[in-house]
């Protein structure tokens, strides 16, 4: 039997794609902190830079634009309602800290806040804004994990309003080991 590629909507083409991590991002923009959730990211290469896309929609853009630095917090799938609320409602008229229980910790090198609920959180500061597509390119500064993130799975959004999880992990790391950076190559 011969398999067909069917034709799909250009305007879903994104879904195919989307499912990386979602995120928490947090900002502290001189007087408030704030956290947006984020499901466009991007490893830009192994040295810790990222990119995520934003903009003057999410209320954190201006103190990303102001202060050029943020946390990127990478929460588990158990958080899943708590991320959905973070992204349905505004930090320019809810303290999203207080309305979900989430819990700030001081950062090493950014003011931005670490959240204990996060499997990991990653201080990053700005490099590049490309303003015309809200694309931030991030610099990691320092990174935290959570004792407590084995065992956890992410969550991936779709982009249709449905979400994945991790499933079984599948260890190729001999077979790509020439390709991986020493970083992650485990004795």
């Amino acid at each position: 039997m011969e398999i067909v590629m069917q034709p799909f909507p250009l305007d879903q083409a994104f879904t195919l794609l989307e499912p990386g991590p979602v995120t928490l991002v947090t900002t502290h923009d001189g007087e408030h902190d704030n956290v947006m959730t984020i499901s466009w990211t991007m490893v830009l290469d192994f040295d810790a830079r990222f990119a995520i896309t934003t903009g003057p929609w999410n209320y954190s853009w201006n103190a990303i634009r102001k202060t050029r630095e943020c946390v990127i917090a990478i929460p588990s799938s158990e958080m899943l309602d708590t991320v959905v609320g973070i992204g349905l409602c505004s930090g320019g008229d809810t303290d999203k800290f207080k309305k979900f229980g989430l819990v700030r910790r001081k950062a090493s090198k950014v003011d931005a806040p670490l959240l204990d609920e996060c499997l990991a959180n990653i201080e990053c500061r700005v490099v590049e804004i490309i303003e015309s597509y809200g694309i931030v390119i991030l610099e990691g500064m320092a990174a935290h994990v959570s004792p407590h993130r084995k065992g956890k799975s992410l969550l991936h959004a779709v982009g249709d309003g449905t979400f994945t999880t991790d499933g079984t992990t599948l260890d190729r790391r001999m077979m790509m080991r020439p390709k991986l950076p020493s970083s992650v190559i485990q004795p």
